[in-house]
This record gives structure tokens, C-alpha cells and sequence, in this order.
């Protein structure tokens, strides 16, 4: 990469639309899709600054923006990494103003349009710029043949939307330039040959034009690896298939919408790769899956297919397979909380295998949301979550016992006691923890009926004030050393369904409880409503809460060692 020969400079559309350049825009790149209202504005913008000088001579040179090029130096063949929606709308406007101006400039824009065959070296003509496989037959036929253009009002129902958009432009340029004096369309070609310009970068390493274009535009690519993946695995595809598995790709891809699409390319890495990302997704991918499954039609049927479909029901809790399906989407939305996805691949891995029941999914996640909020209570950072996730992967790989005692998928008896210990410590003080815990066992109290989706916030607060007046009653009822040990721990917390209030939150107890926990304000959660129900808040009852609030987790997560 560091030999890779980039460069860049300015031309003006004259030089674009010539022989160096042969322009292709590849599989993997979005539909054409500038609506009329770009168009318009591109139009509008070129003819106020073709008429702003008394003539094209004296006229500024006007910047259409940069297009970056995968293309070798001294040839023609150039991949469009960006710059497709300029370099095809330039081409309608061209081809519109054929039919607007005299012989001799519909001439030359042919010539702009059309590389011009060589009886000597045996080549055809061939337009300079060619769309996706999908559009170029409508583009070449409406759009870049002069004959074609007639045609354009007479169409109806075109698809699809790329066609569309074609089509839409075309009219709407044919309107503005048959509206115009004759010496002013002239003078507008004339103004794009020669004051138009475009910054050209090229290189001729795909990987060094996809950063280029990333540093050039501060939105990012609208590319990612997967529009790249989809070239090259769709490319190797016989053609008599390449449609009916281009049509398989693009559905799940419009399920998932473009970031979930995205995303679960990372997941299908990891769970062929079993290891933390080090290289960059493309080329992780490639040797991870695809070296594997280098087949593209038994890629998309047997991996992306299966693994988009089980993605769709992780992510959304979504599971409608049998009799388990209310407890297995209840542990995806817990799962779906925990703030990060490392738990994604085995999950997805389990859903994709074609004899996975509700049964042994519900055995699978109970297992996994207890390792996952295992992790998470214990802090443990993301490239040992990572690593532990990628050995339950290879488990599964290789069919070994999840459930066996050294399974990675089981926590250790060193683990459970860690657990349970950080449990029994200052939880409040642990931002991303407190509030998963605290709703977790507030559900495993209710038997897990318990729903906290239909609030628009749900806050933690402290029975025992953070900062009690003093000479209030919490301060009699507890010594300074015990307020700073119980304070921030379990049995001190409870849910609200609205905004702490800072000024309720040092009332007395008796106080507290009927302004502050009162029905008409909490949702009834079950960890408030206890408090609401008890007659005094001492250390004494602090401490029998907090071993049975510990206990109640013990039991939802099988701490059994710690516990004995």
C-alpha cells in the first residue's frame, strides 16, 4: 500500500470525456439516484456562471467537485469510486443538448458521449461512461443514443428507481434546455467543454481510493465492504444465476437496512474468524469466509441468507418458532440491552443451524445472557469478552458440550463468586451496570412479567439519601460508617419511571414514601413497591434485603458455587 502511486489533478470536462478515460461503474456501487432537485440545481448553477461573463474567454472557471478512480496509469479502464451522480447526469445534459444546438457542436458532443471506433485497431464504438449491468441497457438506449432521446416522454412505468431517476432528468433537462435561445445552449456547451472542471484522483489500488474518498468527503462512503463484497462474490456468479442471487443479496440487505447489513458482516467474521478484528473488515473477511466458502452461490444460500434471517430475529427480538418464543424474546431483549453486541455471533450461529428448536434456543440463551451479564457485572474488558465468545464459537463448531462444567459457554465456580461479589458491593457507582441489574432482578421478582419498554425513562434512585440534612432521621438511624456502606449498595435501590427529584430525594422515610414512591408516581415495580411497603429503613433491614436480593440474582444466574 505505501508504493500505491496517487494522483490528482484538474481537467476540464473536455479532457474527462476523452480517450484517456473509459469510465465503468461498478456492481458494487448504489443506483444512479440524484432526484430532479440536484439536477435542477446543477443545471441552474453552470448556465447563471455561463452568462456571468460578457464572454466565455473572460468566464471564471467553475469546480463541479472531485471524482476519485481506481485506474491504472496509461489506461483507460477507470472504476468510479466517486463522482458516479456527476459524470452521469453531465452525460444526460450532453446528450439533451445534441438535439439543441448546430451540426458541428452535436458533433463534438457526440464525440463526448461516444468513444469513437478504430477500423485500424479493430474497436467499436463505445460509450465513455458505463452505468451497472442493471442500468446500461435503458442508459445506452434513452440516454446516450441520440435517437433514444426522443423516446424519453413516450415512456411509462419504468423501474427501477435508477431507471426512474434517468428518466426524470432527462425530461426535466429537456424542458430547461428547449426553453433557452439558441446562443445561449451553445455557449452553455461550450462553457462545460472548457470552464468546467473536475479535481481527478486516481490510483490504481481500490483500498487506497476507498480512504482517499473517505478523507475527500466528511460524510464518509456511501461505499462499505459490503457493496465491495457484493462485486466480487455476485461477479464470480454464473451469468445464467446472477440476477435470481443478486435478488437474494439485495432483500436481505433491505431487511436489515444498510447499517444492520453492515453490521452483520462483522458478526459472520467473527464467527468464522473466532478472534478480535485486527485487519481491516474486507480483508478479514476474504480470508476468514470467503477462502472457506468461495462459492458465491453457496455463500449467499448457506451463509448470508441463514445469518441475515437469524440476525433480523437477535436483534429485533423477533422469534416465532414454538412454544418458547415469549421466554427466548424476552432474553434477546435483555441481551439487546447490555450495551454491546460481542454477544452477537454465537446467538446468530445458534438461530442459522436449520435443527435449532425453541427448546435448545431457550436452553442457549439463558446460558449466554448469563455468561453475557456475567461479563458485564464483572466488568471484563472487550478483548476478553471477545476471546470468550470466540471460544463458545468453536464449541459450537465443533459440536463439543455447551453445558458441560469447562464449556466456555458456563461460568466458572471463580467467576460465580466474582460475580455475586460484585453484586454485593457498590453497584450504583457502576454507571453501564446499575441499571441492567437493577431491572433484571426487578423482572426476576415478578416472575419476569415485569416490562420496562413503555417508559420513556426509567432512573435508579437511593432510599437512604446520597446527603441526608443533618439531625434528620437518617442520621440517627445510621451511624456515618454505616450510611458510606450502604449507601450505593442493592438493597438500597429502587426504579422509578420519571426523573429523579433531587429536592424529594432527602425527605424522611415516612415522606419519601408517600410523596416520592406513591402509586399515582412509580410504575409498580416490584423492587419499589417493597420499599413502599415497609415500615422503617434501618440497617437491619438493609442487611436482610440485601441477602435476599442477592439470593433472587443467585438463583436467576445459577451462582450455585458462590452460594454453597
Amino acid at each position: 500500500m505505501a508504493g500505491t502511486k496517487i494522483q490528482a489533478a484538474e481537467h476540464a470536462v473536455e479532457e474527462i470525456f476523452d480517450d484517456a478515460y473509459q469510465f465503468t461503474i461498478p456492481p458494487y456501487q448504489r443506483p444512479y439516484a440524484w432526484t430532479t432537485e440536484q439536477t435542477g440545481e446543477m443545471f441552474d448553477d453552470l448556465l447563471a456562471a455561463s452568462r456571468a461573463k460578457d464572454s466565455i474567454a473572460e468566464s471564471d472557471p467553475y469546480f463541479l467537485g472531485s471524482i476519485v478512480l481506481v485506474k491504472a496509469e496509461k489506461q483507460p479502464l477507470s472504476e468510479v469510486v466517486d463522482g458516479q451522480q456527476r459524470l452521469t447526469t453531465l452525460t444526460i445534459l450532453l446528450g439533451i443538448l445534441r438535439a439543441y444546438v448546430s451540426p458541428g457542436f452535436a458533433a463534438s458532443l457526440e464525440k463526448r458521449i461516444f468513444q469513437q471506433g478504430d477500423l485500424v485497431k479493430g474497436t467499436a464504438d463505445q460509450p465513455r461512461l458505463r452505468l451497472r449491468d442493471q442500468d446500461q441497457g435503458f442508459f445506452e438506449k434513452y440516454i446516450q443514443e441520440r435517437s433514444g432521446n426522443d423516446e424519453l416522454p413516450a415512456l411509462q412505468n419504468v423501474t427501477p428507481d435508477s431507471q426512474l431517476r434517468l428518466l426524470e432528468n432527462a425530461l426535466l433537462l429537456k424542458s430547461r434546455v428547449s426553453a433557452l435561445p439558441g446562443t445561449d445552449r451553445e455557449r452553455l456547451v461550450s462553457f462545460i467543454y472548457r470552464n468546467t472542471y473536475l479535481v481527478v484522483v486516481t490510483t490504481a489500488d481500490f483500498e487506497s481510493a476507498y480512504r482517499i474518498f473517505s478523507v475527500l468527503n466528511e460524510r464518509g462512503l456511501d461505499l462499505t465492504h459490503t457493496d465491495i463484497l457484493k462485486s466480487e462474490i455476485i461477479g464470480k456468479i454464473p451469468e445464467a444465476d446472477k440476477e435470481a442471487y443478486t435478488t437474494k443479496w439485495e432483500q436481505e440487505e433491505n431487511d436489515l437496512r444498510r447499517d444492520g447489513f453492515g453490521d452483520l458482516f462483522s458478526h459472520i467474521r467473527m464467527v468464522y474468524a473466532k478472534t478480535k478484528a485486527r485487519e481491516s473488515i474486507l480483508k478479514e473477511f476474504r480470508a476468514s469466509v470467503l477462502q472457506k466458502v468461495p462459492d458465491g452461490k453457496k455463500f449467499i444460500d448457506d451463509v448470508l441468507v441463514p445469518f441475515s434471517d437469524a440476525f433480523e430475529v437477535v436483534t429485533r427480538a423477533s422469534y416465532a418458532g414454538g412454544p418458547d418464543a415469549k421466554a427466548i424474546n424476552r432474553l434477546l431483549g435483555w441481551l439487546n440491552q447490555l450495551g454491546n453486541t460481542d454477544w452477537i455471533p454465537p446467538a446468530i450461529s445458534c438461530f442459522s443451524r436449520p435443527t435449532a428448536d425453541s427448546a435448545s434456543l431457550l436452553r442457549f440463551l439463558t446460558d449466554l445472557e448469563r455468561l453475557a451479564g456475567s461479563m458485564l457485572i464483572r466488568r471484563v474488558d472487550i478483548t476478553r469478552r471477545i476471546e470468550r465468545y470466540g471460544r463458545v464459537l468453536d464449541w459450537m463448531e465443533n459440536d463439543r458440550d455447551l453445558y458441560s462444567a469447562e464449556s466456555p459457554l458456563q461460568l466458572s465456580a471463580a467467576e460465580q463468586n466474582e460475580t455475586l461479589g460484585k453484586l454485593d458491593a457498590e453497584i450504583y457507582t457502576v454507571l453501564r451496570v446499575r441499571l441492567y441489574v437493577l431491572q433484571r432482578l426487578d423482572s426476576a421478582l415478578s416472575d419476569g412479567g415485569a416490562s420496562y419498554d413503555d417508559y420513556p425513562s426509567i432512573s435508579v434512585e437511593h432510599v437512604l439519601p446520597q446527603n441526608p440534612a443533618a439531625g434528620s432521621g437518617w442520621t440517627t438511624e445510621f451511624t456515618a460508617q454505616e450510611r458510606a456502606y450502604w449507601v450505593h449498595r442493592l438493597a438500597n435501590l429502587v426504579l422509578l419511571s420519571k426523573r429523579k427529584n433531587s429536592a424529594a430525594s432527602n425527605l424522611e422515610f415516612e415522606a419519601k414514601k408517600t410523596k416520592y414512591f406513591e402509586k399515582t408516581s412509580w410504575a409498580p415495580f416490584v423492587l419499589t413497591s417493597q420499599v413502599a411497603a415497609s415500615d422503617v429503613w434501618t440497617p437491619a433491614v438493609l442487611e436482610e434485603r440485601q441477602e435476599t436480593l442477592l439470593k433472587v440474582l443467585g438463583d436467576l444466574w445459577r451462582l450455585e458455587a458462590a452460594a454453597s
